[in-house]
């Protein structure tokens, strides 16, 4: 399913951003409104786990899409796909309140084309139609 395609596709560009917030880079002016320069070390922490998080949602996308396939089958999985999706509309909309102009212009339709990719490909789920 292309969707699971595109929307992986965004998620991997997200996981490096997140790796080098983790490490230090000054590029926070993406994330949090801008508030730091660089991200302090206990948010570093949540940016590493975020992109772990990440990882693991590119699998759910993939496996929901029929592009992969895990060991289990459950219906979990189709209602983590939408779970995950209100998660990114939500983000979606912080992005486009943010006071920092980058987070709005770069992390805004970033997050709402995954948004839009996983409601897609799990409503369109190859798994339990």
């Amino acid at each position: 399913m292309i969707t699971a395609w595109i929307g992986s596709a965004c998620l991997m560009v997200i996981i490096p951003f997140q790796i080098l917030l983790t490490l230090g880079f000054p590029l926070n002016e993406f994330s949090l409104g801008g508030k730091y320069k660089v991200l302090p070390v206990k948010l570093r922490y949540i940016s590493a786990v975020s992109a772990v998080i990440l990882l693991l949602m590119i699998m759910l996308l993939l496996y929901l899409g029929g592009i992969i396939h895990l060991a289990y089958s459950s219906r979990i999985f189709k209602y983590a796909g939408y779970f995950v999706c209100g998660y990114f509309i939500l983000n979606t909309l912080m992005n486009l309140f943010s006071e920092s102009p980058k987070e709005k212009h770069t992390m805004t339709p970033l997050s709402a084309i995954v948004a839009f990719c996983f409601w897609h490909t799990t409503y369109y789920s190859v798994l339990w139609n």
